[in-house]
C-alpha cells in the first residue's frame, strides 16, 4: 500500500518515485515513502474539485463539528504511537511530542465546536420588508503546506478549520516529516471522511515536485503555507497570477526582553526553554535575549551555566532534555552561523560544538549555544537560525527595550519580564509582533489567534480568524414584497 492518499485510495506515486527518510537521531533510515510529482498533484486537485462539487457540499455543520470530535478521540485513543512518531521523525523528546498530540487534539475540539456556532449575521437594511444577511460558506479546494518542525501540530492548525468551514484540501507535509500527517489522514478516514472521497488527499515530495504545481493548479483557491520566508514570497507571487487567497506564517526572530525588576530565576528558566525547546527549531523561539544593562552580565552567566547542563539525547531516551536537529544539513546550517557569530566579534559563553559523547556521534545533535554581546549590525541577530542558538543584547531605558524588540524584519512573537504591570502593557502595547507573552514565554491557545506582523507573514491562524480564512462572505438579500419601482416609467 503507497503512502499518497488521492481520492479515498492509498497509492504509489504516477511515477515511481520513493524517498528515504532518515531517523535525526542515528542517521538510519526510518522508512521510505512515495514521492509525488506533477501527475499526482494532478489527479489530487482534481479529486478534491470533485468532492467540492459533490456530497461534501451539503454536510450540515453538526455533520462536520461530529467527524472533527471523532478526529480528536482518535488521537487520544493512539497518543503513545503518535508521539513516538513524530520523536523519531523529527527528533523532538517524546514529551514534547505527547504535548504536540494533547495540543492537536485541542485544536480539533475548539473547531468542533465553532464549526456549529457561527449561523451568520442579519443586516438591517432599513426596510421591514427586506431580509438581508450575511453566510458564510467554504472557499473551495485548499493546498495545506506544512512544516518540518512541527508536521502534526501545524497541519492541525489548517485541516480542522478548514473541514469545519467545509472546504476539501490537498495536504503537502514537509519532505523529510511527513509521517505524522500520513497517520493524521489514516484517522480522517476512520472518523468518517472515507464515506467522502476526495474531501482530504496527501501529497509526499518536495517543493519543486509536489509543492510547485500544486500552488499552480487552477483549481486550487487557496494556499495556506508555514515555512521559510523565500518560499513564502515564491508562494505570493504564483498565487497574485491566479489570484488565490494566500495564508502565510513565515517564521520569527523573536525578541524576549528582561527588565531589571522581573522574577530573574523564573526569567532565566524561560529564556532556556524559550531558546532551546525542540532544539531551537521553534518559529517562536526566543532567540534574542535583550536585557537591562544591569542585570545582563549575571543573567547570561546564568543562562550559560544552565545551558551546559541540558542533556542531549535521543527523543526516545527519557533522559534526553533537548533532541537533535532534523538533518545533517541543518546543522551544517546552525554551525555555519556559529562560525558567522564568533567572525562578527560575539561572545561565546555556552555550547557552539556538536556533542562529544560517543552514542551521539551517528546522530545530528548540536549542543544549546548562547552569544553575549551582540548587537543589530550582526547577521545572527538579524537573520532566522532556527537552531539552539540564542544571542543577548543589552539596553538602558524602556524606549530603547522597545526600538531593540521592533528592529526585526520580523514580527512573529515577544515577551517582556518586569514587575511593572504598567510598563508590562505599556511595552506589550509598542511591540509589533502578533503574540505578546507578559511574564512568560511560549504558549499559545486554539481559541487566541496565531500569526505575525511584517515579514512573518499574511494572515491568522487558529481563533475564530483562523476560520474565517477558509470562508468566503456571502451577502444574501431578499426582498419580502417585491413592488415594481417604474425606474424607467410606467408601461404604456
Amino acid at each position: 500500500m503507497g503512502t499518497l492518499y488521492i481520492d479515498g485510495d492509498w497509492r504509489a506515486a504516477a511515477a515511481g518515485g520513493t524517498r528515504d527518510l532518515l531517523d535525526p537521531a542515528d542517521g538510519s533510515v526510518l522508512r521510505t515513502v512515495d514521492e509525488a510529482g506533477a501527475d499526482d498533484v494532478r489527479l489530487a486537485v482534481e479529486a478534491a474539485h470533485r468532492a467540492f462539487e459533490g456530497p461534501w457540499r451539503t454536510t450540515t455543520a453538526a455533520e462536520r463539528s461530529a467527524l472533527l470530535l471523532r478526529v480528536a478521540d482518535l488521537l487520544q485513543r493512539d497518543r503513545s504511537a503518535l508521539a513516538e512518531l513524530e520523536t523519531r521523525d523529527t527528533g523532538k523528546t517524546l514529551v514534547e511530542a505527547g504535548i504536540d498530540v494533547d495540543d492537536v487534539t485541542a485544536v480539533f475540539r475548539y473547531y468542533a465546536a465553532l464549526a456549529v456556532g457561527d449561523p451568520g449575521r442579519l443586516v438591517d437594511a432599513g426596510s421591514a420588508t427586506v431580509l438581508s444577511r450575511v453566510v458564510y460558506e467554504p472557499v473551495g479546494v485548499c493546498a495545506l503546506i506544512a512544516p518540518w518542525n512541527y508536521p502534526l501540530l501545524q497541519m492541525s492548525w489548517k485541516v480542522a478549520p478548514a473541514l469545519a468551514a467545509g472546504n476539501t484540501m490537498v495536504l503537502k507535509p514537509s519532505e523529510v516529516t511527513p509521517l505524522s500527517t500520513v497517520e493524521l489522514v489514516r484517522l480522517l478516514a476512520e472518523a468518517g471522511l472515507s464515506q467522502y472521497p476526495g474531501v482530504v488527499n496527501l501529497l509526499l515530495g518536495s517543493g519543486a515536485n509536489a509543492g510547485g504545481p500544486l500552488v499552480e493548479h487552477p483549481l486550487v483557491e487557496l494556499v495556506s503555507f508555514t515555512g521559510g520566508l523565500a518560499t513564502g514570497q515564491a508562494i505570493m507571487r504564483s498565487a497574485a497570477e491566479g489570484v488565490k487567497r494566500v495564508a502565510l506564517e513565515l517564521g520569527g526572530k523573536n525578541p524576549n526582553i528582561v527588565f531589571a525588576d522581573a522574577d530573574l530565576e523564573a526569567a532565566v528558566d524561560y529564556a532556556l526553554t524559550g531558546a532551546f525547546l525542540h532544539a531551537g527549531q521553534v518559529c517562536s523561539a526566543g532567540t534574542r535575549l535583550i536585557l537591562h544593562d544591569s542585570i545582563a552580565e549575571e543573567f547570561a552567566a546564568e543562562l550559560a551555566r544552565r545551558a551546559e547542563r541540558i542533556v542531549v539525547g535521543p527523543g526516545l531516551d527519557p533522559a534526553s532534555q533537548s533532541g537533535p536537529l532534523v538533518s545533517a544539513q541543518h546543522r551544517d546550517k546552525v554551525e555555519k552561523y556559529v562560525a558567522l557569530g564568533l567572525e562578527e566579534g560575539a561572545r561565546l559563553l555556552a555550547g557552539g560544538r556538536r556533542p562529544s559523547e560517543a552514542h551521539l556521534q551517528d546522530g545530528y545533535f548540536y549542543r544549546p549555544t548562547v552569544f553575549a554581546g551582540c548587537d543589530r549590525s550582526m547577521r545572527i541577530v538579524q537573520e532566522e537560525t532556527f537552531g539552539p542558538i540564542v544571542t543577548v543584547e543589552t539596553f538602558e531605558t524602556e524606549a530603547e527595550a522597545v526600538a531593540l524588540g521592533n528592529d526585526t524584519d520580523y514580527g512573529l512573537a515577544g515577551a517582556v519580564w518586569t514587575g511593572d504591570r504598567d510598563r508590562a502593557h505599556r511595552v506589550a502595547g509598542a511591540l509589533r509582533h502578533g503574540t505578546v507573552w507578559i511574564n512568560d514565554f511560549g504558549p499559545y491557545l486554539p481559541q487566541a489567534e496565531w500569526g505575525g506582523f511584517k515579514r512573518s507573514g499574511t494572515g491568522r491562524e487558529l481563533g475564530p480568524t483562523g476560520l474565517a480564512e477558509y470562508q468566503e462572505a456571502k451577502h444574501v438579500y431578499e426582498n419580502t414584497s417585491p413592488q415594481p419601482a417604474y425606474w424607467f416609467g410606467r408601461p404604456e
